[in-house]
């Protein structure tokens, strides 16, 4: 807020004798806005100008040109009051509109902008080829540590001019600077509870640790975000999955093997000796990374390879751990990129006819052809290529070239992260021909690959799929025939039939023991009739569906060799994304959206919550799936499931907690249940949505963990009281709540975890723990606006 101070001016005595008081004049100072922002730019002068003009306006409304002229002024005197209080409105409409336009803000605004601030402190600290004193003249400041706190109520989705915590920034700020701040006396410890349960613990950050953490984040990130390679798209800015998925269905052509690297190792003294080694090419700072070291001590950096997926908002993975890792599989990226030129460069027989024509490549092999490296027959007539894509600890290879080649350069990459990263390796990571059915794991979906369709093929599947229709039709007339002609049949033998006779069904002279001598085993009464029909109308009926079955069923390359001027040579292959979508439906029926058929049933956790809740939660289940499968070839799949399963089992929800028809819930809740979108709303969203790029909306930076956060199951456990008060418990947030709710961990997927839209892997520590939300930020969990990493687990203790 701008400070303020009044001063009024006084006039001398008039003519008349009366003393005359002039307008009380407001006067601001910018002098604390500029401070508060170090740029200074036009807009505070010009807001500063706008307040002070607007106060004129706002003191002098009362003032009426009458008692004016009693006051003693002229004419053009009040022409120029009138003047200053139209100019004075003209500038404050122009000051409202400017402030309307900065809340307008995202919360990826807010964030670049609070990082811009500390990123400027940081480039000054650049002497020698080094960032020197960062923790010093960086981290320890109160307006840097007071950003990196609102980086942590925006990624809470908390308002910034809202009420903050009462953190005291320049006592921590002294506290970092002399070395005196305790890091295992800011933490806290969840463990596991129940006798029958394996005992694991989790220690979390309490908020000042948090805002530390925040704070070095920011700083690193702005060390090491230019230098990381292209390999890596995990908390990257500008990348993210969508980034990883392109690469590998645009950027990789024609690969012959591929594979994933399953690594899996908690950070011990090696790693962490490794890491600040590599740190300190850049950084000169013990006092930074002796703070690294104190975390990792106190167990609060929460940082660890493989065991779960990374960027889901999943509570187990620590603010500085993504940064970390970025820092530390750096040394992998530029390894992978060293044995990757060696082997697509190395000298075989034939080396200078590889397909490749890249003059880089070529410059590359002919200043290698004299070092002393291993060589590979890496192929004759095709070129070795090396492709790699890296989301955190997850890694994804494809190789074109002999298998032979592919299972060396596997060999030679679990050889270097085993001795030196001291990361332990997975061996069920196989590798796969590209054209195998069964596909590749990756970031939760599956990677396939097969044969384009030219226009032929896509002619003949388009005539097969008519065919089907065509019979299909038939069959439904010839059912529906065949039962009407029936039931006249069976109308006809019961009016033969008097009652008396019906109890003598088994005397053979009875009506009704004639009719049902045509019935033959096994068929329903309204089948009689079938005897009695054509032989030559049964049989070319019969002969038909024959026909159509095996047309239907028959294999493209014979059908394509009856086209004239046809030719069944394939085009190519193509990359294929499928969502996991019977990994899916077993989730629904895990959390109780579907029964052991598939149908959608009542979900009974859910209908103690609001009704808006309640759609929110399922509305939350559909946002997710339209942001993460709209690129997947199946993602017809997802649409079928999202009307039939989910649509429904919020509708039933909903009817069960009302105890009324699904029918009278369809037209109570129609508005609401419209965001639930239906198969035609998906495909004209679609439309709508086209031309927009992933990247207009994700950042793989600034939304670390919350693009990608999943669902998670929370029930009502009790409604607040006067004499048990409890505020919401997302970090940064000071409501007070209404409601208690008990967060259920469903699941615990084995790492790499399949991407399904709910929390795959909830730290079991935290199964059943209660946690208070206010009505805002339980929608914002629901739809995916924040992630358990928001909240403060830590409230009750």
């Amino acid at each position: 807020m701008l400070s303020r101070f009044e001063r009024k001016l006084w006039m001398p005595m008039n003519a008349t004798g009366r003393s005359t008081e002039r307008l009380p004049v407001t006067f601001y100072s910018t002098e604390k806005a500029l401070n508060e922002y170090s740029d200074g730019d036009k807009v505070i002068r010009k807001a500063a100008l706008a307040k002070n003009l607007a106060n004129l306006l706002e003191e002098s409304t009362s003032y009426s040109p009458h008692e004016a002229v009693e006051d003693g002024y002229d004419g053009e005197e009040i022409g120029k009051m009138a003047l200053a209080k139209n100019l004075a409105s003209l500038v404050q409409e122009s000051c409202d509109v400017h402030e309307q336009k900065s809340t307008r803000r995202t919360r990826m605004e807010v964030k670049r902008l609070l990082e811009v601030r500390i990123k400027k402190k940081v480039k000054e600290q650049f002497r020698d080829g080094k960032f020197q004193d960062l923790m010093m003249k960086v981290i320890a400041d109160p307006n840097t540590l007071r950003d990196a706190y609102d980086c942590i109520r925006a990624n809470s989705n908390v308002d910034l001019a809202s009420d903050a915590d009462n953190l005291s920034f320049e006592s921590m700020a002294e506290e970092l600077a002399n070395g005196s701040f305790d890091v295992e006396a800011n933490t806290y410890t969840i463990s596991t509870r129940g006798t029958k349960v394996k005992k694991e613990e989790l220690v979390f950050p309490k908020l000042k640790l948090r805002v530390v953490q925040e704070a070095v984040r920011i700083v690193l990130e702005v060390v090491y975000r230019p230098h990381f390679s292209k390999i890596s798209h995990g908390s990257r800015s500008g990348r993210g999955h969508w980034s990883a998925m392109k690469y590998i269905r645009k950027e990789i052509v024609d690969p012959d093997w591929w594979f994933t690297l399953l690594i899996n190792k908690r950070l011990d003294d090696c790693i962490l000796g490794k890491l600040l080694s590599s740190m300190k090419d850049k950084i000169e700072d013990p006092s930074l990374f002796g703070i690294i070291r104190n975390m990792f001590e106190a167990s609060a950096l929460n940082m660890e390879f493989g065991a779960f997926p990374k960027g889901h908002g999943l509570p187990q993975e620590g603010v500085l751990s993504p940064i970390l890792m970025n820092i530390y599989l750096d040394l992998f990226d530029r390894e992978i990129y060293r044995m990757s030129m060696q082997y697509e460069t190395s000298k075989c027989c034939n080396a200078e006819e590889h397909t490749s024509n890249s003059k880089l490549r070529s410059w590359f092999r002919r200043q290698i052809d004299g070092n002393d490296v291993q060589q590979y027959n890496v192929g004759k007539n095709s070129g070795v290529r090396v492709h790699c894509c890296r989301f955190m600890d997850e890694i994804f290879f494809a190789i074109s070239g002999p298998k032979e080649v592919a299972l060396a350069f596997k060999s030679d990459i679990e050889r270097y992260l085993k001795n030196s990263l001291y990361l332990d390796v997975e061996s069920q990571g196989d590798i796969l021909a590209c054209s195998d059915a069964r596909g590749v794991q990756f970031l939760g979906i599956l990677i396939k690959r097969r044969l384009k369709e030219n226009a032929a093929v896509r002619a003949v599947h388009k005539l097969k799929d008519k065919v089907k229709a065509f019979a299909e039709q038939k069959q439904e007339s010839w059912d529906a025939g065949a039962a009407r002609i029936g039931k006249k049949w069976l109308a006809h033998g019961l009016k033969k039939v008097k009652e008396s006779e019906i109890k003598h069904l088994a005397d053979s002279s009875s009506v009704l023991h004639q009719i049902s001598c045509h019935r033959k085993s096994g068929m329903e009464t309204d089948h009689w009739y079938k005897n009695q029909l054509p032989q030559e109308l049964r049989d070319s009926y019969y002969e038909f569906k024959k026909r159509a079955k095996e047309y239907i069923s028959s294999e493209t390359a014979s059908t394509l060799a009856l086209l004239p001027g046809s030719s069944p040579i394939d085009s190519g292959y193509i990359t294929e994304m499928i969502a996991p979508a019977n990994i899916i439906m077993k989730r629904l029926h895990r959390y109780g959206l579907t029964n052991m058929d598939g149908y959608a049933r009542t979900c009974y956790v859910l209908i103690l919550l609001d009704d808006n809740q309640i759609i929110d939660w399922f509305t939350g289940i559909v946002h997710r799936w339209l942001k993460w499968y709209t690129e997947c070839n199946n993602f017809s799949q997802v649409k079928h499931i999202i009307s039939n399963q989910v649509r429904m089992s919020c509708i039933r929800t909903l009817a069960a907690k009302y105890r009324i028809h699904e029918a009278e819930i369809e037209k109570k809740f129609d508005p609401e249940l419209s965001r639930i979108l239906s198969t035609q709303e998906i495909e004209l969203e679609e439309a709508n949505t086209e031309l927009i790029p992933q990247e207009a909306t994700f950042d793989g930076a600034l939304m670390y963990g919350i693009n990608y956060s999943g669902l998670c199951l929370l029930s009502l456990a009790r409604m607040v009281s006067q004499s048990r008060p409890c505020n919401c418990f997302v970090i940064g947030c000071s409501a007070s709540v209404l409601c208690v709710y008990t967060l259920h961990a469903m699941e615990r997927q084995r790492f790499p975890a399949w991407k399904t839209g709910f929390s795959s892997s909830i730290h079991p520590s935290l199964h059943r723990r209660r946690i208070g939300l206010c009505k805002q930020h339980l929608k914002d969990l629901f739809l995916g606006n924040i992630s358990l990493q928001s909240i403060d687990f830590g409230a009750w203790r």
